[in-house]
């Protein structure tokens, strides 16, 4: 079972994700330049936004090189001293994730994706082995360590970590395969880079002196945009050892926190808080996955009459229908359009007519038990 999600989100002037030159990404689709936001971007937005802690009921997990850091304050907690309970933190640490950066001892060579259960495990198997832990006798052959791996061994407690996954090259033993796939947003018509040239005004600077404080330039653009993700269900499951009920609030905490969460590099400058305006879920039995981005391979234009979000959303529905009438009818969709309604002739008959019947429809295909 596939759950994807489809997305229209029209942001006016930002700079959400930036790129090595402080600029807007960017890529080339159609022949033409679009505007994009990381996949990676989109994800971290999405994991870290309060509505999906909340739907969950669990405490969200992090991704971190200073996990020892975090462990050596639990350690603190249970009534050991700082120093000693950094140095047990930093060997055991060490000895789980293939060792410590050398500039920085409470900093890990590579980054994990923790839960609260893992940190938790972590403290309780350092306390059964305070003196080797201390006296950093502890490696990677360590039964203690190998209990660690084993228990945590393709299985999590955390949504966060279950929907997108983690790698270890050096351990694949704690490797998670990602039971979600979220696509790169990329624009769905032509845009150009634009400049913001701005100075700031020295707010004690004298009548008689000229000049501005600083200056300097911002890149930014403004775009209608194209989302997709996928979520394999049954690996979702697998991933939270089972626990159905777990994979489906997930999910439901996905869908949320997907419409909710928006980037927020530049957000001061460009306060782009633009809600998603077409939402459409698909859940798939049927071994097939669309994403519908070709849609828009052809840049849409605006007119006189319609706006690049409606353009947009007319190619899409358009789209669709081509694919529906060359497959055979697949599964229904469920679609959540907000404001003036765009023409969708293929799409009109599966409207929810409020965000929150968009969520419940969607969610009643899943599986009962």
């Amino acid at each position: 079972m596939f759950i994807e999600l489809h997305m229209l989100q029209n942001f006016a002037p930002s700079n959400l994700n930036r790129d090595d030159t402080n600029n807007p990404k960017d890529c080339t689709f159609g022949g033409v330049r679009r505007a994009r936001i990381s996949s990676q971007c989109i994800k971290r937005a999405i994991r870290l936004h309060p509505v999906f802690e909340k739907t969950t009921e669990v405490p969200t997990a992090d991704r971190t090189r200073f996990l020892a850091r975090d462990i050596a304050r639990r350690l603190q907690e249970s009534g050991k001293s700082k120093d000693d309970s950094e140095t047990a933190a930093i060997n055991y640490v060490g000895a789980v994730l293939g060792g410590m950066d050398s500039k920085n001892t409470l900093r890990s060579k590579v980054l994990f994706f923790a839960s609260e259960e893992e940190k938790d495990t972590l403290k309780e198997s350092i306390l059964e082995s305070w003196e080797d832990a201390l006296a950093g006798k502890i490696d990677k052959k360590s039964d203690s360590v190998k209990d660690f791996k084993k228990k945590f061994s393709d299985r999590t407690s955390a949504p966060g970590v279950a929907m997108f996954g983690r790698m270890l090259a050096d351990d694949p033993s704690l490797n998670l395969d990602a039971a979600c796939q979220v696509a790169h947003a990329i624009s769905t018509h032509r845009v150009n880079m634009e400049f913001d040239f701005f100075t700031a005004v020295d707010d004690l600077q004298s009548q008689e002196e000229t000049g501005a404080g600083m200056m300097g330039i911002t890149g930014f653009n403004a775009a209608t945009f194209y989302r997709y993700a996928r979520i394999d269900f049954e690996q979702l499951v697998k991933n939270l050892d089972g626990d159905l009920g777990l994979a489906k609030k997930t999910v439901e905490a996905f869908l949320r926190a997907a419409a909710y969460a928006v980037p927020t590099g530049k957000q001061n400058s460009f306060a782009a808080q633009n809600p998603p305006s077409l939402m459409m879920s698909v859940i798939r039995e049927d071994g097939m996955s669309w994403s519908l981005a070709n849609a828009f391979e052809k840049p849409v234009y605006p007119s006189a009459n319609k706006s690049l979000l409606e353009a947009s959303s007319e190619a899409l529905d358009a789209y669709w229908s081509g694919l529906v009438a060359y497959y055979g009818d697949g599964p229904s969709p469920v679609v959540g359009v907000v404001g003036t309604d765009p023409e969708l002739p293929s799409l009109n008959s599966f409207k929810a007519d409020t965000f929150e019947s968009w969520i419940e429809n969607t969610l009643k295909a899943l599986p009962k038990e």
